[in-house]
């Protein structure tokens, strides 16, 4: 198995989200932390004027403006496509990059715990993640394979798909220690297992299976002709993040109190629920489905 020799961890990626801005501080400070022998690792704080003004983002999502060919679109010229291509100098360039792997921090205002989105089916970064789901069983894993260099998220950039780390439930530019504390946890233990995949060269002892969530679409917020919402999330649904959302059940409650069901044929599950950061689009939640991940050992 080939070996990881250059690890970037990112925080900061959307600038009020805190955790991982100050988890790379701790790390400045405390760099034993994070040294292996096998492999260096690199701290980035990736949209610093952003955690500046404690915003999201300034112009456009950082964390959408990664896809090869938004990279390669001078015309594209907003504080986050610029610094995008900044971070395709730093780490990259994306087609020949610099940096093997790519761990990013990022917190959610909704109720998802320690969730590690999984975009490939590489078992390097499939081992990752059921090798930090053996230390922290409480891991949820979410499973959205894409293609590489069409892929626009941060963890794209590395030689091989990283891995983005999600933590919640934390307002946005709040410091929490659960949240802190499990998403230091969880970056510790990717690094563990790169050093051991390094040393042996091969995968440790994991399951072969692991159950998850893949993604099936967003729903928006209900609103009027004049693009105001009407609703909000059911109390029933709200901090419900991976709990079953049956065919009938109430999904928003008008602001007049009515309950409006869940429009479907099928139990899917919610996730990212009344997340603040989807405000500005009016998204309410996204629905997944269960699915099975499996480890295939022969796949790289």
């Amino acid at each position: 198995m080939q070996r990881i020799k250059h690890l970037a961890i990112t925080g900061g990626t959307h600038g009020n989200e805190l955790t991982g801005v100050h988890l790379l501080k701790h790390w400045r400070n405390n760099p034993e932390e994070i040294c292996r022998d096998s492999f260096t690792t690199e701290l980035h704080l990736a949209n610093p004027k952003a955690n500046q003004c404690n915003r999201r983002y300034l112009d456009e999502d950082l964390n959408r403006q990664f896809g090869w060919d938004d990279l390669n679109d001078h015309a594209l010229c907003g504080y986050e496509q610029n610094r995008a291509k900044s971070l395709n100098t730093l780490l990259g360039p994306k087609d020949d990059p610099r940096v093997d792997f790519v761990l990013d921090l990022h917190t959610t205002t909704a109720n998802m715990g320690v969730t590690l989105v999984i975009k490939t089916d590489d078992p390097f970064l499939v081992g990752m993640a059921f090798y930090v789901k053996q230390k922290m069983p409480e891991v949820t894993l979410f499973f959205e394979p894409a293609e590489r260099m069409a892929d626009n998220f941060l963890v794209s950039l590395g030689r091989h798909f990283g891995l983005l780390v999600e933590v919640g439930p934390v307002p946005q530019g709040l410091l929490r220690w659960d949240a802190y504390e499990n998403t230091r946890q969880a970056t510790l233990h990717c690094l563990d297992y790169v050093q051991q995949v390094n040393e042996t060269g091969e995968l440790p002892e994991l399951p072969e299976v692991q159950s998850g969530f893949h993604f099936v679409r967003k729903v928006n917020l209900p609103e009027n002709e004049r693009g105001e919402l009407t609703a909000m999330v059911h109390p029933n649904l709200q901090d419900a993040d991976y709990q079953p959302i049956k065919p009938g059940e109430p999904l928003f409650m008008s602001l007049d109190g009515k309950a409006i069901p869940f429009d479907s044929d099928r139990t899917l599950y919610g996730a990212f629920i009344n997340e603040a950061a989807y405000y500005d689009r009016h998204i309410g939640l996204s629905l997944m489905e269960p699915v099975e991940i499996k480890l295939n050992r022969t796949g790289r």
